[in-house]
């Protein structure tokens, strides 16, 4: 992991600033990175009570809380990652602020649309700020013919592309699990 980290600096020294956007094995590193650090080190510990011959009710109770408190901050992250992950494993993102260029792809195919053509921009964030889910956040772009398209934080960083889309009906909201809500065609 270390090797990967300090290659992928190194690399980076040398590179420009990126303008198209897919998922990268870097980006979903960086949004796992607490929940699997948490689970690598939790889950041992919860697999040696199994090889235990017997254990009194405190140690049970004790596994119990620990479980809770193991799943409880990764499982939200890991669900959270899996659905994003679904969303835009097909889908590229050209984003050039200032060259006013932002284009979508799904499957290979260019979603055409202009800044026109978005009747709503939906940015939804997490409410805290401090939770191993809280990176997590999705930005949906409401076109015109009904179709929705929906960009996630596996993709990119979502905060400069809701700055550069400021100036349309941009809608900023906060929820505790970012789960990505469907939107029927009349919507």
């Amino acid at each position: 992991m270390a090797l990967l980290v300090g290659l992928r600096l190194l690399t980076g020294l040398f590179t420009g600033k990126r303008h198209t956007f897919t998922l990268t094995f870097q980006r979903q590193v960086a949004l796992l990175f607490w929940p699997l650090l948490c689970l690598s080190m939790g889950l041992p510990f919860l697999a040696s009570f199994l090889f235990a011959d017997a254990i009194s009710t405190f140690e049970l109770v004790l596994l119990l809380v620990f479980s809770a408190l193991v799943l409880g901050f990764a499982a939200p992250a890991l669900l959270l990652h899996l659905q994003y992950y679904a969303h835009n494993q097909a889908t590229a993102v050209v984003f050039e602020p200032k060259q006013n260029v932002l284009e979508v792809y799904q499957g290979g195919q260019r979603i055409p649309f202009g800044r026109s053509d978005l009747v709503r921009v939906e940015h939804v964030r997490c409410t805290s700020r401090r939770l191993f889910w809280s990176n997590y956040e999705y930005l949906q772009l409401h076109l015109s013919g009904g179709q929705v398209l929906t960009l996630t934080s596996l993709l990119l960083k979502l905060g400069p592309l809701a700055e550069f889309l400021r100036n349309t009906s941009l809608h900023t909201s906060q929820q505790l699990f970012c789960i990505i809500r469907t939107h029927s065609p009349a919507s």
